[in-house]
């Protein structure tokens, strides 16, 4: 990897070892040779194209399809920045090479452009349902295996706020931690006396759970399958002593309905495991 991509993917939270792992990985997974190209385009053929998008959207992913194409020996022109918004038939990247290398490296740089770029898009889809309140949408830890850090980070292009990356950065203090535990008060003090310093979430159900919670000092609440008025009361009971999250099914036309109610974030965990592709192509010249 050139040193220039590894600064781009440092600038941009990704891990550069991480990232060409997993490019490594896709590459394994098609196998040594490709029975289609390789009868059909000699080793000293060449080919250029354009990677486009076929939809409006906002792309991310543009460095981790750079890994692809450094590894296969693919010249390659970035025409766009991940986070930018894009419109159909906008050229994002253009490639160049052997044309075996090239047709290798297609469906796993498109494979990685398509799912970041449809994450971000979708975050951008809610934080514009939510333009001129305060609230924010952030992601959740239901995400692919492996592909954790870089659906976060197709989040960050749309807009949206991380939560916490696994369960050793931040404790989450759920309804079945406090059912087991007996009570918000006593999951949350087991915590505090062996972690003081680290941050601490309390789901709530009601909103005498959100009393307790605030009455014990916790100072970041996550508000669970509350109807918006319900929300609102919490908010008023809150008065801005902790920071409140929404979350449990939430959908797209209802976002905004949760975010006038004065809650800080919604919880969505549709961004990273639900989204839909983004639609792209490479078309060679």
């Amino acid at each position: 990897m050139t040193p220039e991509l590894t600064a781009r993917l440092e600038a941009a939270g990704l891990d550069p070892d991480g990232v060409l792992a997993l490019v490594r990985t896709a590459l394994a997974e098609d196998g040594a040779a490709d029975v289609t190209s390789e009868p059909i385009f000699g080793p000293d053929e060449t080919a250029a194209g354009a990677f486009t998008a076929r939809e409006d959207g906002v792309v991310a992913g543009v460095p981790v399809a750079g890994a692809v194409f450094e590894e296969t020996g693919v010249a390659y022109l970035a025409k766009v920045a991940d986070g930018d918004p894009v419109t159909a038939g906008q050229v994002l990247l253009t490639v160049a090479g052997p044309t075996r290398a090239v047709l290798r490296a297609e469906r796993i740089a498109l494979n990685l452009l398509t799912h970041l770029s449809g994450i971000a898009t979708e975050t951008r889809r809610w934080t514009d349902a939510m333009a001129g309140t305060k609230a924010r949408v952030r992601d959740t830890r239901k995400t692919l295996p492996g592909l954790r850090a870089l659906q976060k980070y197709a989040v960050r292009c749309g807009g949206g706020v991380n939560h916490r990356m696994g369960l050793s950065d931040a404790a989450l203090v759920k309804d079945n931690h406090i059912a087991a535990a007996g009570s918000v008060t006593r999951a949350y003090r087991a915590i505090r006396a062996v972690y003081p310093a680290l941050h601490v979430q309390v789901e709530c159900d009601t909103l005498d759970q959100v009393r307790e919670a605030v009455e014990i000092g916790v100072d970041d609440i996550l508000l669970d399958n509350m109807p918006p008025a319900v929300m609102a009361e919490a908010v008023a009971l809150v008065a801005g002593r902790a920071t409140l999250e929404a979350s449990g099914g939430l959908s797209l036309d209802r976002a905004r309905d949760v975010a006038v109610t004065g809650v800080d974030y919604l919880a969505v965990g549709a961004l990273t495991h639900s989204a839909r592709v983004f639609d792209i192509g490479l078309d060679f010249s």
